[in-house]
């Protein structure tokens, strides 16, 4: 007959002519209704490090792509367009320094001999049909293109949508410092230069800073291009992203035909697309560091979004044969056959 034990004490067992110590049943249990008693601590007297781990639980979940919400969306662009535009539009239009930043440019071009955009001015202006068509195209496809690729993203790949609209908006917010701290005048606006405004000769609608509607727009922003910032970023992200090889090849050419049309119709010198590619980079910088990984490189889908469905579906299988036993506890399910999955 076995003598008790005290409180707290161990208790000696004896198993293949061994003694092996464990823990006593009284010990046990008061050890666990201790551990339920630290659990059910008041956020009151919980300690820093809890109050730490639920910022940082918090911080991780903003990190964390979640699924778009459609009028959240069109909300947020909207805004942001709106205070893109206004903020653009009240940089005080230093025509002076304007002028003399795009003399520097000019000189600075001619010097590594890459001052061609004269050239290419004359030269498509003389082909009507073409000018107007890039004129329209200058106008219009900057946001028409750009707003595509976004609905495109957020119907196709939801988990990545967030990551690269943020590429977007930082961008877009680093090229407004460029407008303030640097002003730049146009090519077509420069004084003894002899770039043609296309928009004027020809009649057309093809810049907010020509014609009726350069009291809309400042003139004196020209650097950084975001006609060659959002337009490679819809090139990139196309070419990223798309499955089909004819995409992927018009994602790249229209960042390319872009920077052609920018130079034909006068708007930009080609260091303004460098400015613009600058902004694009940085913006990409933004994202890769706040998601911890580059947009494309992302989950397409939202985690547990689609996985949530599948599951849901599996889940509705059909009831075990009463002929066939039940698999006992722990054992792992048998894989099934080339023949089960096709039926």
């Amino acid at each position: 007959m076995e003598d008790s034990l005290p409180m707290g004490e161990t208790q000696v067992t004896a198993q293949e002519g061994r003694s092996t110590a464990g823990s006593s049943p009284i010990a046990a249990e008061a050890a666990s209704e201790t551990a339920a008693a630290s659990s059910t601590t008041s956020p009151a007297t919980a300690s820093p490090a809890s109050g730490k781990s639920g910022w940082r639980a918090r911080l991780r979940s903003l990190r964390t792509p979640g699924r778009p919400r459609l009028w959240f969306e069109i909300l947020l662009i909207a805004v942001s367009y709106w205070l893109y535009s206004l903020v653009r539009n009240a940089v005080p239009e230093q025509k002076a320094a304007a002028l003399s930043n795009a003399d520097w440019i000019w000189s600075a071009e001619k010097s590594l001999g890459l001052a061609f955009e004269e050239t290419v001015n004359h030269a498509v202006n003389s082909v009507t049909w073409l000018i107007v068509s890039m004129n329209y195209y200058y106008a219009t496809l900057h946001f028409v293109v750009t707003i595509g690729v976004l609905v495109w993203l957020f119907r196709r790949h939801p988990g990545r949508y967030a990551a690269t609209r943020l590429v977007l908006f930082a961008t877009t917010g680093v090229a407004l410092l460029g407008y303030y701290l640097y002003p730049l005048a146009p090519p077509r606006l420069m004084n003894g230069a002899n770039f043609i405004d296309t928009v004027l000769v020809h009649e057309t609608w093809g810049s907010m800073a020509s014609g009726n509607f350069k009291n809309m727009s400042n003139q004196y922003a020209a650097m950084p291009s975001m006609h060659i910032g959002w337009s490679l970023w819809c090139g990139l992200t196309i070419f990223a992203l798309a499955s089909v090889p004819w995409a992927r090849i018009l994602g790249l050419l229209y960042p390319t035909l872009t920077l052609v049309v920018i130079v034909a119709t006068a708007n930009h010198f080609w260091l303004d697309a460098v400015g613009g590619m600058a902004c694009l980079a940085f913006g990409y910088a933004v994202s890769r560091v706040w998601y911890g990984s580059l947009p494309h490189r992302l989950p397409r889908w939202v985690p547990g979004a689609r996985k949530g469905r599948l599951t849901g579906l599996r889940a509705a299988r059909l009831p075990r044969p009463s002929s066939e036993p039940e698999p006992e506890a722990g054992s792992k399910p048998e894989p099934e056959t080339a023949g089960a999955r096709r039926a």
